[in-house]
Formats: structure tokens, C-alpha cells, sequence
């Protein structure tokens, strides 16, 4: 894609005025970085707030009496089992079970949003549209008017208190209710994709200035980029969608069977393939692991020996600051899928031992739940 094609979202000419390193991602002109690097912007979120400006991502907005029945044939996990105000973390697979996408579905009383990876946008659209026939629903792609910041970090919560008056401490995770943050309408989600407690407050493009302004700067949430936003993923073992999950990898070979409902009481597409998976067993399984060799780091696309033979590449890899030795994700056959399994990292062209290790690689600290009175 050329830079005359790349798409912006509305901050970008904050995000240059601000001394970011711009490159082009998912179709976006996007940070990777502010002045302070990668680094600085991960620790932040681990020990203080940060705030990403994720506006390229995807919204689909689906209405009409059969937009639950809709949903819940196109996606893995049980939307029957959403109240509104809660979201879910989900699917849209091939019929052999494959990703298309892994994505967000919102439910709210007369609608249903779907969120989905700014790089998948059209190919999600399409497949959506493809298996409508037959549903008294309607779509709506809403991606280039929504604005969407994260704000992460343990500090997240104090934060948007000071900026509203919703009733932040008492959304539990994955659910939502509607606000205004310092003057503007969002919809804030207890939701995010770095593994500490936050929000991500959806608004309109033309208000996200205003938020930016209102929870960036002294004392308040220091602005990050995609870089920390992958290193924070990768410590907290959620997959990329291009990396670690992909139209060759199921959701059980990925670790996550527990987004797939088979017995939701209604056909999804790719359920067949993946009842069958189950009854036969994976054969192979994504899994953390660590580089034993000092000095040697894991890079994405390094091959992954056992016993002499390549069974797949690394899918992620890098030293991220917080658990600050090397480490990735990549599928191992499931008998050496286990804690503690050794298996070989072709690190230009020098084979170095690596270890199979529990994940997350740092602790989640998200609020799992609303205090109780």
C-alpha cells in the first residue's frame, strides 16, 4: 500500500506535532513511538497510565430483529449469553475453522457492535456481508467516523475519575456503560489488550481531540504508541492477529477453545471442523517459552526445531521491558507442548535452546469484578 493510500486517524497531525514515529500499519499511519521510546511508553502502562490512540480498528454496527441470531451464526462464542452493557471477546472463523478475525462484539439494548483489527476491515466486511442472506439485519460500517483511545495502566481508573461522573469502579470486565468523559460522549468499555486494569472509550472521530487533550500530559496519561502496545501484549500472552492466530490456526490449536461454544445451541460457521478437532485432539498447540541462550533473542519468522525437524516459526518474539528476558510464541506438537519442554531457535543461523514456560509471562491485572456493597 503506497503512502498516498494509507489511511490517518483523526490525530494523526497531534501525533506528528508531538514528535512520534510515524509508520504505516493495518492500513493506518499510526505511531510506533513518541520521543521517550518504546521502553519509557511500557513502563508507563505497567506502573503508571498510558493512553493509545487505536482509532484504526474496526466497527461494524448491526441492527434489525435478527441481528443476535445474526451474530451469534458468524461468530464462535455464545452472544445468547450477553445482557447489555456486556461485551465478548470472539471469532469470525472459515468453515474449516481457521480465523478470519478474532474481534469484540458489544451488545447493547438495540444493537450489537463488532469490533475487528484495522487490517482485516474489508475482509471481515466482506465475509459478513457474504453470509447475511436470509437474516433480518442490518450492517453499518461506522469504523471512519468512531474514535478510540486505550487507557491502560493502574493508574486508569483514577485517572477517568477525575473526568467523569459514570460510575467507572463499578464496571466489572468486559462490560461497558455509556458517559461523558470531560465533556464528551463516549462509551467507556472496562476492556484492553496490555494485560494491567483500563478503558477504552469510544467516541466520535470529530470529539477525540478534546479526550486526548483532556487525559494526556502532567500528571495525567502519557501518550504510547503501537511498539508498547505489542511488547505489553506479547508479556501478557494475547495473540496478534497476523502473528500468532491466523487463517491456518484454529482457536484450539491457539489456546482458545474456551471463546468456542459448540454446545451454544446454534450453528456457527467453522463448527463442524472444530467438533471434529475436538474429538481427534490437536495435534499441535501455541505456547510461551523462553530463550535459555543469553544474548540470543527470538525474532518473528526464526525457525522452530524439535529433535532436528522444523515444526513452525516463531510468532512473536522480542526482550520486552517488564519480564525483561527473551521469549515468544509458537506452535509445538502437543507432546512437547508443556512446561519445561526444550526444544531449538534458529537465531541466524546458530541453533540456540529455548524453554517452554506457563503464560501469561507477567501477571494480568485486570479488574475482574464490581466491588460488592
Amino acid at each position: 500500500m503506497t503512502t498516498e493510500q494509507l489511511k490517518r486517524t483523526p490525530l494523526y497531525a497531534l501525533h506528528a506535532s508531538m514528535g512520534a514515529k510515524i509508520v504505516p500499519f493495518g492500513g493506518y499511519e499510526m505511531p510506533v513511538h513518541y520521543q521517550d521510546g518504546i521502553v519509557a511508553e511500557h513502563r508507563a502502562v505497567r506502573e503508571r497510565v498510558g493512553v493509545f490512540d487505536i482509532s484504526h480498528m474496526g466497527e461494524f454496527e448491526v441492527t434489525g430483529p435478527d441481528r443476535n441470531a445474526f451474530v451469534q451464526r458468524v461468530t464462535c462464542n455464545n452472544v445468547g449469553a450477553l445482557v447489555p452493557g456486556q461485551a465478548q471477546y470472539t471469532a469470525l472463523l472459515t468453515e474449516d475453522g481457521t480465523f478470519i478475525d478474532d474481534c469484540v462484539v458489544y451488545r447493547f439494548a438495540d444493537r450489537l457492535m463488532i469490533v475487528v483489527n484495522a487490517a482485516n476491515i474489508a475482509k471481515d466486511w466482506e465475509h459478513l456481508v457474504k453470509h447475511r442472506p436470509g437474516a433480518n439485519a442490518r450492517m453499518r460500517d461506522v469504523s471512519d467516523e468512531t474514535g478510540l483511545l486505550a487507557v491502560q495502566g493502574p493508574g486508569a481508573e483514577a485517572l477517568l475519575g477525575t473526568l467523569t461522573t459514570a460510575g467507572i469502579g463499578m464496571v466489572p470486565y468486559y462490560h461497558f456503560i455509556d458517559g461523558k468523559v470531560a465533556g464528551v460522549e463516549c462509551f467507556i468499555s472496562r476492556t484492553g489488550y496490555t494485560g494491567e486494569d483500563g478503558f477504552e472509550l469510544y467516541c466520535r472521530g470529530g470529539d477525540l481531540e478534546k479526550l486526548w487533550y483532556a487525559l494526556v500530559g502532567p500528571g495525567r496519561g502519557e501518550p504510547c504508541g503501537l511498539g508498547a502496545r505489542d511488547t505489553l501484549r506479547l508479556e501478557a500472552a494475547y495473540p496478534l492477529y497476523g502473528n500468532d492466530i491466523d487463517d491456518g490456526v484454529t482457536p484450539l490449536e491457539a489456546g482458545l477453545g474456551w471463546i468456542v461454544k459448540l454446545d451454544k445451541g446454534a450453528d456457527f460457521i467453522g463448527m463442524a471442523a472444530l467438533k471434529q478437532q475436538k474429538i481427534a485432539g490437536v495435534k499441535r498447540r501455541l505456547v510461551g517459552f523462553r530463550v535459555l541462550e543469553p544474548r540470543s533473542v527470538a525474532r518473528p519468522g526464526y525457525g522452530v526445531f524439535v529433535d532436528g525437524r522444523q515444526v513452525d516459526t516463531v510468532r512473536s518474539g522480542t526482550v520486552p521491558p517488564t519480564a525483561n528476558y527473551a521469549l515468544g510464541l509458537t506452535y509445538l506438537p502437543i507432546e512437547h507442548a508443556k512446561a519445561g519442554s526444550r526444544f531449538e531457535i534458529d537465531v541466524r543461523g546458530k541453533k540456540v535452546a529455548a524453554e517452554v514456560v506457563k503464560m501469561p509471562f507477567v501477571p494480568h491485572r485486570t479488574k475482574r469484578a464490581a466491588p460488592t456493597a
